[in-house]
């Protein structure tokens, strides 16, 4: 089911500098709320990209077997894309989270699964955003090691929570 590879994180020049934690409250900037909630910190976010990461605890509702499932690592990138797409920023008083839906996801490649204690880093990149669409690259790695990579298509809608 999982490709045995050893593909290594694409680093980009970007995130080769030394970036500080932002200091948000995530529950501020996605619409999801626990138990749901797939992300524990925004690492760095700028309209183009952004870079979270989550560690797998026990009791999340997508452990299975010590392990979280695949639709877990699909609804982290997509909360990955919830922290930039969905426009809500407190630093600058934008408050509004809006809710998004996942229209595609293609080339989904899952290397492994993440064990519980693990702590995933979600990289996504913006490829293209016309109207209320956005077409995104994501990376999820756990240290060097690339686990799962994908392009989805996130719609945004007006509704704001």
């Amino acid at each position: 089911m999982y490709k045995n590879s050893k593909k290594k994180v694409i680093k980009s020049k970007i995130y080769e500098k030394y970036m500080p934690e932002l200091e948000i409250d995530i529950l501020k900037i996605i619409p999801q709320k626990p138990p749901f909630v797939m992300v524990d910190r925004l690492l760095h976010r700028n309209p183009e990209t952004t870079k979270t990461t989550f560690t797998v605890r026990e009791e999340n509702i997508f452990v299975d077997n010590g392990m979280l499932a695949e639709a877990g690592l699909i609804e982290n990138i997509a909360q990955t894309c919830a922290t930039f797409v969905g426009k809500a920023d407190p630093q600058t008083g934008n408050n509004g989270v809006k809710i998004g839906f996942i229209g595609m996801i293609r080339n989904l490649e899952i290397t492994r699964l993440p064990k519980i204690g693990e702590t995933m880093v979600t990289q996504v990149y913006l490829m293209e955003e016309v109207f209320q669409m956005s077409l995104i690259n994501a990376i999820v790695s756990i240290g060097d090691e690339l686990i799962t990579s994908c392009e989805m298509k996130i719609s945004i809608t007006d509704k704001e929570i």
